[in-house]
């Protein structure tokens, strides 16, 4: 009885894998570009991407010192471009279409990086924001 619910418990770990969807072949990628930056490479920080995302910054635009500024104090909610365009919410839970496709995480971090930070995201800080709002 005891080796069939182990065993059980491995099958439902390994299905759980292998359905876990396409937000885990993003951060895949995203490590793999934070491990060739980075030999000594250590993981994401949900707690690192969340304050990256709040904090305000000096390096980039005038008018978007914070990834807040457009995005809302919250993933979860639709926030507005500088232009009034609405912004889908950033949170997975809320938009599961978020992080499910490189091109566009790179295509917009690239934007969003530049125009906050004035420059682009480091692999970890990408990797960082994206592990927290996936996890949102």
């Amino acid at each position: 009885m005891r080796r069939s619910i182990l065993a059980a418990g491995l099958l439902l770990m390994t299905a759980g894998t292998a359905l876990a969807g396409p937000q885990d072949a993003v951060l895949a990628a995203l490590q793999a570009q934070a491990k060739a930056a980075d030999p000594g490479f250590a993981g994401f920080s949900a707690e690192n991407g969340k304050a990256l995302f709040m904090a305000t910054h000096s390096g980039g635009k005038p008018d978007t010192p914070a990834c807040t500024t457009c995005h809302t104090d919250s993933p979860l909610n639709t926030g507005k471009t500088r232009a009034g365009k609405a912004i889908e919410p950033m949170a997975v839970s809320a938009n599961p279409q978020r992080f499910t496709d490189m091109e566009k995480v790179e295509k917009w971090f690239g934007r969003n990086c530049n125009s906050v930070l004035g420059r682009d995201c480091t692999p970890q800080e990408k990797g960082d924001v994206a592990t927290w709002l996936i996890a949102q």
